[in-house]
């Protein structure tokens, strides 16, 4: 009687006992193998963020920047911040929920890395004289959509192709644009970890769409098409920030398409190709983001952002 108690409350274990039954190709195997080498790879490239922000700090005789610089700075870094934050969340919860050993091993490791990303970003702002409070409701809906994915499909597509890469993005402007050096130095760390995480996504994501019925396609591209709006209207409402630290929204933009563009690449290239319809969804996004970043403090008409939109939609597709 007991044990065929035990046995029937064994049937409902967390414990994935399936790990090592997983059937896998060739393809497969060789995306995993990579899965557990961002694991180890990033294990070998930690980095303790109390060191090496105090090197910095000491190196350049701490943050010289002007006021408006340093406000600029402190609102976009602290979408950054929370930013952060989420993706520590998610990736926990991947490392918890995903079943291939190699892929929970990529996920543990992210969730190791943001960790140290927002204690030390938290640590900068203060340096910078900024205390972070909240955003503005945009970017937080970029980041409550992602954390309130249902499905490991979404909270992977989400944060790993799409909030990783925008991250990836601004980083590269900001410490190219050399506006505060304690900054430029640091984001060095933050991008290439970064670059690992975006590598859960090419190499495991392919096996998980893979296996999605055609409603649950559907239902990724709303969730794709959602994260896409908000992420714009995020970063409409810090582009003048942007723009005070030198830096165009236009220009930032084809820069991610290009970095976003590189990672979906790499998974279609998984799945045999990128579907027919892609072309046409990123000239729409091209023509979006015409009309709807013309430039700071440019007024622009509705029948002239149609013109935009126009124009932009007939330009080469980026990604």
């Amino acid at each position: 009687m007991i044990e065929k108690l035990a046995t029937w409350q064994a049937r409902h274990s967390k414990i994935p006992f399936e790990m090592f039954a997983l059937e896998r190709d060739a393809d497969e195997a060789r995306r995993m193998d990579k899965l557990r080498h961002i694991y180890h790879r990033g294990q070998d490239l930690a980095w303790d963020g109390r060191d090496v922000l105090g090197e910095l700090l000491e190196k350049h005789g701490g943050i010289t920047v002007a006021p408006a610089h340093a406000a600029a700075l402190g609102r976009v870094f602290e979408i950054i911040l929370w930013g952060e934050l989420a993706a520590w969340k998610i990736s926990a919860e991947l490392a918890d929920e995903i079943v291939p050993l190699e892929a929970k091993m990529a996920a543990t490791a992210q969730s190791h890395d943001e960790a140290r990303h927002f204690y030390v970003m938290y640590d900068y702002l203060r340096a910078l004289g900024y205390t972070p409070t909240r955003i503005d409701p945009y970017s937080q809906r970029v980041l409550d959509l992602t954390l309130g994915a249902r499905s490991l499909v979404h909270k992977i597509l989400g944060m790993q192709l799409m909030l990783e890469t925008i991250a990836l993005t601004i980083f590269a402007e900001v410490r190219e644009s050399k506006v505060e050096p304690v900054l430029a130095d640091l984001l060095h760390y933050y991008e290439k970890d970064e670059a690992r995480h975006v590598g859960l996504g090419t190499q495991f994501l392919p096996t998980l769409l893979r296996r999605q019925t055609t409603l649950e396609a559907a239902d990724t591209m709303l969730f794709q098409a959602r994260l896409v709006f908000w992420s714009t209207a995020s970063l409409k409402a810090m582009e003048r920030d942007l723009h005070v630290l030198g830096i165009e929204a236009p220009h930032l933009i084809e820069r991610g398409k290009r970095i976003q563009g590189k990672a979906y690449a790499e998974m279609w290239e998984q799945l045999g190709g990128a579907p027919a319809s892609n072309e046409w969804i990123n000239r729409i996004l091209n023509g979006v983001d015409a009309a709807v970043f013309p430039g700071v403090d440019v007024e622009v008409h509705l029948a002239d952002r149609w013109k935009r939109f126009v124009t932009g939609f007939r330009a080469p597709a980026v990604g």
